[in-house]
């Protein structure tokens, strides 16, 4: 996923014992020789015959991995973690914006599809798909998920998708972590198929202080930077993909959710305490923040310059840069280029106004788009407007 990684700069020196083991006696030559012989005649005249040996996988020793902790949290939390993804679009190093993918974590609170995660796992998302994963008792499905609720400061986001039924997590108390306490990471790093990667560790500080990245925060985050207070810190390995999902005690218990990782450290990660979500999560959970309409499309104004540049027919309007996949704007048949000069039968003079004359209008309305495209020629498409994943 497109998520913030500290930069810490640790040098660690590992020193590796050089241990020869000699013995205190010493054989003659030809004592040596004679015990030499008498290997080599044995095994000459005993070979090893295989068809005797027991080579049917078993196990043994007194371990019964069905009874390990770890284990046991692992089966009864994974079918509530799930994979958030995201279609977006991003700035572009020549300019302008290009479409892109964000891959991270949520997990399941609320058995009709409430979901929490980062928020930076959502930012500037045009589209937002939910993938539960697949488990003995079900295969997974994926579902189109909105945020109602939320604190992009303190990077935590409230989703909701359109289900019943569904398995949940259990929020624990944070306050209550002791140092060293034996904690599990899961999430889907890496963006590997197969169901969330888990790893496990235990809490290395409490209440620590850090500042990531994040160019994508740029009203809530001064500087293009979040800082994250009395967060935890663990050694369990949080990896590009982990942001969002769970960090739980060995009761199954969610203590926080993951959310940094170092690239130039090892064995460091980060989660903000459970505790410090609540308030958000049950805030969101209260008051769900209103389903709101959506196009699908990035725009810009359309000026003197900009018309002279892409030899547009029109002096004026609303010129789509691009477009959300699979959107209300795609779907119709807007194209980038295209330049919006008319919405539901007012006239578009400029991005913002076409963002207040969307928002007047609700999820679910048709709605008369009329289009002025690149060789001249202006057309009307008809477009229902669909449920923007942002508020």
């Amino acid at each position: 996923m497109r998520r913030s990684f500290l930069a810490l700069a640790t040098l660690l020196v590992v020193a590796l014992p050089a241990c020869i083991s000699t013995s205190s006696t010493h054989a003659t030559d030809a004592a040596a020789a004679a015990a030499a012989s008498k290997v080599t005649g044995n095994a000459e005249t005993r070979p090893v015959n295989l068809q005797q040996l027991n080579l049917a996988p078993a196990r043994s020793g007194t371990y019964d991995p069905a009874k390990d902790p770890t284990v046991q949290v692992v089966q009864r939390v994974q079918p509530a973690v799930v994979n958030v993804t995201t279609d977006l679009f991003e700035s572009s190093p020549f300019g302008g914006t290009q479409p892109g993918q964000g891959v991270g974590t949520g997990f399941i609170i609320r058995s009709d599809g409430v979901i929490v995660t980062n928020y930076h796992v959502v930012e500037h998302a045009q589209r937002i798909t939910v993938i539960t994963p697949t488990t003995a008792g079900s295969n997974g499905q994926s579902y189109s998920a909105r945020v109602i609720g939320g604190d992009q400061s303190a990077d935590l986001a409230v989703l909701k998708i359109d289900a019943t039924g569904l398995p949940t997590v259990t929020l624990g108390d944070s306050s209550k972590l002791l140092l060293g306490e034996r904690v599990i990471a899961m999430g889907y790093a890496l963006a590997l198929k197969g169901g969330p990667t888990v790893s496990s560790g235990i809490v290395s500080a409490l209440g620590r202080v850090i500042n990531a990245q994040d160019p994508n925060c740029e009203k809530a985050c001064p500087g293009g930077g979040r800082k994250y207070s009395d967060v935890i810190q663990t050694d369990a390995a949080i990896n590009p993909g982990n942001s969002g999902g769970p960090l739980l005690d060995l009761n199954g218990n969610v203590v926080g959710i993951n959310t940094a990782g170092s690239g130039n450290a090892e064995n460091i990660g980060f989660a903000i305490p459970i505790n410090d979500a609540k308030g958000t999560i049950l805030s969101a959970m209260e008051n769900p923040g209103a389903a709101v309409a959506y196009l699908g499309v990035v725009t810009e104004d359309v000026t003197p310059g900009l018309a002279a540049q892409f030899n547009l027919p029109v002096t004026e309007g609303a010129y789509v840069v691009s477009t959300a996949p699979g959107g209300p704007a795609e779907k119709a048949g807007i194209h980038a280029g295209d330049v919006i000069v008319s919405f539901d039968g007012s006239k578009v003079t400029s991005s913002d106004q076409l963002g207040s004359l969307i928002h007047q209008h609700k999820p679910g309305d048709d709605v008369q788009v009329q289009i002025a495209g690149s060789s001249g020629g202006q057309r009307t498409v008809g477009v229902t407007l669909g449920v923007n994943p942002l508020p």
